[in-house]
Formats: structure tokens, sequence, C-alpha cells
């Protein structure tokens, strides 16, 4: 099973795709709660160079609040990262698929809002 969706932005550059994506993203009820640099902490910590690669840790609080009154537990999981890194011809960006990541918990109901929230992620992807 893939765990991601992925799109090819083939248009723009990573400044640009990042900001799309922070609209995309908002456009379908998740806001930004956590971003990290890939490539700044591995320079900083590793003194390595790598293409850009950078981790949005989107969170839509309806459906979080959701499945966290299902499954208390689920924050563990929580929030839904898009990455989004340069490779040649483009910018990919992918988004974790929640019902991947949640096949670790054996519950029905959390089953069905981890399809409600990759029907949203996808549609944000699609709309960078």
């Amino acid at each position: 099973m893939a765990y991601t969706i992925n799109r090819m932005i083939s248009d723009a550059g990573i400044d640009d795709v990042e900001a799309r994506a922070r609209t995309a993203l908002a456009d379908h009820g998740f806001g930004v709660l956590t971003e990290i640099d890939v490539k700044a902490t591995m320079k900083k910590k590793l003194d390595v160079e790598m293409p850009a690669y950078r981790i949005l840790g989107a969170c839509n609080p309806k459906m979080a609040h959701h499945a966290i009154g299902i499954e208390p537990r689920v924050g563990a999981m929580l929030p839904c990262n898009v990455i989004l890194r340069e490779v040649e011809g483009g910018v990919e960006v992918s988004a974790v698929d929640p019902v991947a990541s949640m096949q670790a918990i054996e519950n029905a109901d959390l089953t069905a809002v981890a399809g409600e929230v990759r029907d949203l992620l996808a549609k944000a992807v699609e709309a960078i």
C-alpha cells in the first residue's frame, strides 16, 4: 500500500510551492502547526549539503478532535506531515496517507475518519 499522496510541480520553486501548499491546506481546513527545514538542519547538525526538503505538520482541528475522541492516543500519530522536496524537474509534494498510517490501530471508526482526512489531503495536494 502506498503511504503518501504525491504530486510533482515542475513550474515553480520550493518557496512558491510552499506558499501554494499552505494556501491549499488552509482552503481544505488544515493549519500548519510545525515546520522543519530538513536541509538547514542537516547542514547545521551534520555539515552536509542536500537539496531543499521541508516538512509541514498539517492539522485539521475538526478531524483531529474527532479522531482523539475515538482513540485518545492517536495524537502520537498527528499531525499529518506534508513534505516538499526539490527533485530533478521540480518540487515533489508528498502528504502522508492517514489510512496507511492508521492501519496500526484496529478501530473501524478511526479508519473512517482517516479516510475523510485522506480525501481532504488529496484535494489539497491536487490544488497546489
